[in-house]
């Protein structure tokens, strides 16, 4: 397979603090290591590229280098139970999204009481869909089921530098894309005493939608909306120290495949926009939910098909004039005073069943500080958050 250029948002998940995508699945019955090795052999027919490296093709340029056969699954075995060992590392060791180092990682955990499945694949090589996309159909193989094949072309997808123009500056990354200039990444993994688990029921849920709504009769909140801007209101008072008149942002990473019109619905890459808002610390504390899930609402439908290309043409004008090193220096997050929520409640958890049932409990690994993530749960949704290390 030919080299495949990265588009511009790829570029954004290189280099330090790259934030891989990396989850861990228990089972409580033992998976067959065989059945998932030939499991593996006729997925990576169809995604080839989760066996790539990153390759330096030009000064400024990277494209996916694949090394056929490069992926292995790595064995282990803990004397530990999956309820008395949570912490991720010690089931994978998130990849390094950096020149020449494989983008993927997986491995089996054999312990007392069933198998821990885990993977870290590069966010530059996937987003969420991509990423479960392949997950969900190294599944189907393993049950002799039929693979639903990806798009690996990157044809309209803007790969060039384009015209360089004017400075990009950290107002225009914000204006125009969503995300944050500022020093570079440093990622700081998360520890026992940072993160945090919340749960919502639905019928908690069920009654921050009905506050929202009372305050804001005319408005058509999702559950996401009024979800994100209950963790802004909860958490940034407590994580940022400053006047009232300070501005902090929360910022909701959008899958364009369904905005942006030169992407396939199935496109295998990283697919992601990002919707940021931001309001005065003084008045996230006084305000409604309501209020500020409008806010998040009105950001997240922001982001539409003319929207997804000109971040895409900024990013690359933005590395023309920097190059790749500056790339680092981009933030999904502002990093000293906001928060970003992701959702993975549509996680496809059911369809990961290589042929032992569908897995019984998850962990999600982050290495960025101010960071939730929307989990499924039974009955509700469950919240993993990391907080900063220090107040700031």
């Amino acid at each position: 397979m030919n080299d495949i250029p990265l588009s511009p948002i790829d570029y954004v998940f290189t280099g330090a603090g790259s934030i891989p995508i990396t989850f861990a699945f228990f089972y409580p019955h033992p998976l067959d290591q065989t059945l998932l090795w030939k499991g593996l052999s006729e997925t990576i027919q169809f995604f080839p590229l989760v066996e790539s490296r990153l390759a330096k093709t030009g000064e400024k340029d990277y494209s996916f280098r694949v090394s056929e056969g490069d992926l292995a699954i790595e064995t282990r075995v803990s004397d530990q139970s999956f309820a008395e060992s949570r912490a991720i590392g010690r089931y994978v060791s998130p990849v390094d999204s950096s020149e020449g180092h494989l983008l993927s990682r997986a491995s089996l955990t054999t312990t007392p009481d069933g198998s821990v499945f885990a993977i870290s694949i590069s966010h530059a090589l996937v987003d969420g869909f991509s990423y479960f996309h392949f997950l969900s159909s190294w599944a189907r193989a393993c049950r002799g089921e039929r693979i639903l094949p990806p798009v690996l072309g990157r044809e309209g997808v803007p790969s060039d530098l384009g015209n360089l123009g004017k400075p990009v500056t950290s107002r225009t990354l914000l204006e125009h894309c969503g995300l944050f200039l500022a020093d570079r990444r440093n990622p700081q993994p998360g520890g026992t005493d940072r993160e945090e688990r919340i749960f919502l029921s639905k019928d908690r849920l069920r009654e921050m939608l009905e506050e929202a709504k009372h305050d804001q009769p005319d408005a058509l909140f999702s559950e996401n909306d009024v979800v994100t801007a209950w963790l802004w209101k909860k958490f940034l008072p407590h994580w940022v120290q400053g006047s009232d008149d300070l501005d902090v942002y929360v910022t909701c990473p959008v899958d364009s495949r369904r905005i942006y019109k030169i992407l396939s619905r199935h496109y295998f890459g990283c697919g992601l926009c990002f919707a940021s808002v931001s309001t005065r610390l003084g008045h996230l504390q006084q305000a409604s939910l309501g209020e500020l899930a409008l806010r998040v609402n009105g950001a997240v439908h922001k982001v539409n098909n003319d929207f997804a290309s000109r971040s895409m043409r900024t990013l690359a004008q933005f590395r023309g004039q920097q190059g790749l090193a500056a790339m680092e220096h981009i933030h999904a997050k502002h990093p000293a005073h906001g928060l970003i929520v992701t959702n993975l409640t549509r996680m496809p958890i059911q369809d990961l069943d290589f042929g032992a049932g569908a897995p019984a409990d998850i962990l999600f690994h982050s290495d960025v500080s101010g960071s939730a993530a929307l989990l499924p749960g039974e009955n509700g949704i469950g919240i993993a958050v990391l907080h900063p290390p220090i107040l700031v």
